[in-house]
């Protein structure tokens, strides 16, 4: 009842962009700043857009269950906010484009443990075609899109790919390595979110081994590319930390 009378931020008028899960919050003058410094060092320069920026901000703005009855229900105000959402994030992404960046960074949780959280035919009506306008966006620039998506995608990620994603970030946990190698190898670039769930925290170091082995073995690929992520969190021994580094050196070359 309030959306006639909502208006969102106005990314364009904005002294730097919003900050992320990582502040402190940066202008876009200091941006700039430490944009032309690393190329001077000759460092890969990015942007991003905060996390949760298409499907999650509409779930920050509708609540979880409502959202969901929305999609069922599809009421003519959906539309209008995913419009709203979709401008936004393009004004943003201007900002980004006007810095000299190589690559740009997206955050949008997608799946449950052990499936999306929308259908694929939902997702492909009220999603796809917003990413696929601001990936467009991005490349077009002549710069690369990185999305970052925890939980089980895998029915999702030919849709992100034909979107116009170059890196996609997925979690070998809920999708299981074979699944992501019959839809990504040789298609996208994988930065592999290795398993934090279950192997990191409480498998052996054999069992790091192994699974950092399977993941190059299954995915490396010279059509797209592979790279992987090791993130361990305070329930990690430091036996696991050291044999997931030493996997890591093994393995990089293979």
């Amino acid at each position: 009842s309030k959306l006639g009378s909502y208006r969102p931020p106005d990314p364009l008028g904005m002294k730097g962009p919003p900050p992320d899960s990582r502040p402190p919050y940066e202008s876009w003058e200091e941006i700039r700043r430490r944009i032309s410094e690393g190329r001077k060092r000759g460092m890969l320069t990015a942007g991003y857009l905060p996390h949760g920026f298409m499907f999650m901000r509409l779930l920050y703005l509708r609540g979880f269950k409502q959202l969901m009855m929305d999609f069922v229900t599809k009421p003519p105000e959906l539309e209008t906010i995913v419009n709203m959402v979709l401008e936004y994030n393009l004004g943003l992404i201007d900002r980004w484009l006007e810095t000299d960046i190589d690559l740009i960074y997206f955050g949008d949780d997608l799946g449950a443990q052990d499936r999306p959280l929308v259908r694929p035919g939902l997702f492909r009506k009220y999603l796809v075609p917003a990413y696929r306008r601001m990936f467009k966006r991005v490349r077009d620039a002549g710069v690369y899109v990185y999305l970052h998506s925890d939980g089980h995608i895998l029915q999702l990620i030919p849709d992100l790919i034909e979107a116009g994603v170059d890196v996609i970030n997925p979690q070998s946990r809920a999708n299981g390595i074979d699944g992501l190698k019959e839809v990504c190898k040789g298609r996208v670039c994988v930065d592999l979110d290795l398993d934090r769930q279950v192997v990191i925290p409480r498998g052996t170091p054999r069992d790091i081994e192994n699974h950092v082995k399977e993941a190059v073995t299954k995915l490396g690929s010279r059509e797209g590319g592979l790279m992987l992520k090791g993130e361990c969190g305070p329930d990690v021994p430091l036996a696991n930390i050291e044999a997931l580094c030493q996997a890591m050196e093994r393995y990089r070359g293979y």
